[in-house]
């Protein structure tokens, strides 16, 4: 066995997640709201309560191309009852 090698570990075959996986947005779909994100980020020196909207779009765009599977706002931290503001306080 050479040094540093692991010990007979089996080559094992990689899958995707079931979840979490991100696909990137090679057709630039989406880049619009990506966009205004990142510049409400900067101009908010990095705090995320006061562009949370905009990131909201951007995730309806990403669900709405097929770049990730539909979810409940709910569980993406948002509730659509209070007019998809986030129902947290950070």
């Amino acid at each position: 066995m050479a040094f540093g090698a692991p010990p007979n570990v089996q080559s094992t075959s990689n899958a995707p997640p079931d979840r979490g996986s991100f696909p990137l947005d090679h057709d630039g779909e989406c880049r619009k709201f990506m966009m205004e994100y990142l510049t409400c980020l900067k101009s908010s020196k990095g705090l995320s309560k006061p562009c949370r909207h905009l990131s909201k779009r951007y995730l309806q765009c990403r669900m709405e191309t097929g770049l990730m599977s539909p979810e409940e706002w709910e569980y993406l931290g948002f509730d659509e009852s209070v007019g998809g503001n986030d129902k947290k306080d950070d």
